[in-house]
C-alpha cells in the first residue's frame, strides 16, 4: 500500500558521478511507480545532467521545479519528483567515462547541499547514485572516502562504517578504505565491539527484534588457535565475549572462507567483516547487480548502489537500476522512521 502524503519521508536523490551512469540509473528509478509511492523525492543536480540521463534512458519524467528544500515537503502533489536545480559542472567539463576534477568536486558540492538540508531537518535520508573516489579526490575530498566526508560534515564523533547488503544480508567491516598492510592495527577489541554493537542496534532499527550477527576471523583458518597468527585468540574472542556479556548476543568469530556459507544458507542476518575484501568479494559474487552501501552511524539515511560509476558502459544505456532502486528503498525505509512527527 502506498504511503499517504503525512508518512511520505523526503529523500534526497543525486545523480552521482557526472561522468557515469549515474543521471541513466535515476531516470530509470524515477520513472517507476514504487519510487514515488514511497517518497516524497527530492532530486538534486545540474539541469543539463539530469536531461542527458532521461536522454541516455530514452524515457522523459516529468518532474515539479522547487528553489529550495524547504518547499519540499509540504509539497500537496508527490506523484511527480521535485527537482532542485544546481550549476555545478558544465557539460564540456565532463568526458564520459573519465574520472576528472570537475566532475568530483560537482558530486562533492551536491552532497554537501543536501547533508545541510538533512541538518536543517528538510530532508529525512540521501541516495546517490555511483561516484568515483578518484575523481572526488581530485575535486577536492581530503578524506580516505566519502563516508568520513559525511562524518565530518554531520558532526558525528562516535562509531560509523560502510554496511553492505545483498537482498537480506548485511556485512560491515572493522577497517575500510585502507591499504592491506594496515589492517592488522585497525583490528582492536574496541572496533570490534563498536561494529558489532552498531550492525546489531541498526538491523533492530530495521525491523529485526533479534538480528543474527556473526564475526569474521582474520587469518587463515580462523588462526588455528594461535598458531597461523593471534587476532582471533588476543583481541575477536574476548570481544566477542564482552559483546555477550553487555547483552548482544553476536558469534563467532568464524573462519572467514566458510562464514559466507552460512549466510548463503540463511543462517546469518549479518557479518562483521576485518577489512574491506573479505567482504566486499562475497557479497558482490553473490549478486553484483542488487546489493547496496549503506553509511552506517550517522545521523541519517544516507544509501547508494554498492557497484561503481560502470564508466565502460557509460551512456550506452544499458545500465541496470536494480541495486539503485534497492538502496533508494533502504533510505525511504529508513528514513520514515526519521521524519519529523
Amino acid at each position: 500500500m502506498a504511503a499517504s502524503l503525512n508518512d511520505k519521508p523526503v529523500v534526497a536523490l543525486t545523480l552521482g558521478d557526472p561522468a557515469g551512469i549515474g543521471p541513466e540509473l535515476v531516470a530509470r528509478l524515477l520513472a517507476r511507480q514504487e519510487t514515488l509511492a514511497a517518497a516524497n523525492v527530492v532530486l538534486v543536480g545540474d539541469p543539463w545532467l539530469w536531461q542527458d540521463g532521461q536522454a541516455i534512458a530514452g524515457l522523459e519524467v516529468p518532474t515539479q521545479r522547487v528553489d529550495g528544500f524547504a518547499e519540499v515537503r509540504g509539497r500537496a502533489d508527490t506523484s511527480r519528483p521535485a527537482f532542485l536545480p544546481m550549476d555545478t559542472v558544465a557539460a564540456e567539463q565532463v568526458v564520459r567515462s573519465r574520472s576528472e576534477a570537475a566532475g568530483g568536486a560537482s558530486v562533492l558540492r551536491v552532497l554537501d547541499r543536501c547533508m545541510d538540508a538533512a541538518l536543517a531537518r528538510e530532508v529525512d535520508a540521501i541516495c546517490f547514485a555511483p561516484l568515483n573516489k578518484q575523481a572526488m579526490k581530485l575535486g577536492g575530498l581530503r578524506h580516505e572516502d566519502e563516508l568520513h566526508h559525511f562524518a565530518e560534515h554531520l558532526g558525528v564523533t562516535g562509531y560509523f562504517c560502510e554496511f553492505n547488503t545483498l537482498d537480506a544480508l548485511w556485512t560491515s567491516r572493522i577497517s575500510s578504505h585502507v591499504p592491506l598492510a594496515d589492517v592488522p592495527k585497525y583490528i582492536t577489541r574496541e572496533r570490534v565491539i563498536a561494529a558489532a554493537t552498531l550492525m546489531y542496534r541498526t538491523l533492530q532499527a530495521n525491523g529485526l527484534a533479534q538480528p543474527r550477527v556473526a564475526v569474521a576471523g582474520l587469518n587463515p583458518h580462523n588462526g588455528e588457535g594461535g598458531l597461523c597468527g593471534r587476532e582471533e585468540v588476543d583481541v575477536i574472542e574476548p570481544a566477542v565475549r564482552e559483546l555477550n556479556a553487555q547483552g548482544i548476543p553476536v558469534t563467532g568469530p568464524f573462519s572467514a572462507d566458510t562464514i559466507f556459507l552460512r549466510a548463503r544458507d540463511g543462517a546469518l542476518d549479518a557479518i562483521v567483516t576485518m577489512y574491506h575484501d573479505q567482504g566486499q568479494i562475497a557479497i558482490k559474487l553473490l549478486g553484483f547487480s542488487r546489493g547496496v552501501t549503506v553509511q552506517g552511524g550517522l545521523p541519517l539515511p544516507i544509501t547508494t548502489p554498492a557497484h561503481g560509476t560502470a564508466y565502460d558502459i557509460a551512456g550506452q544505456g544499458k545500465a541496470d537500476v536494480t541495486a539503485t532502486a534497492n538502496a533508494f528503498a533502504i533510505a525511504a525505509r529508513m528514513g520514515r522512521a526519521r521524519r519529523p512527527a
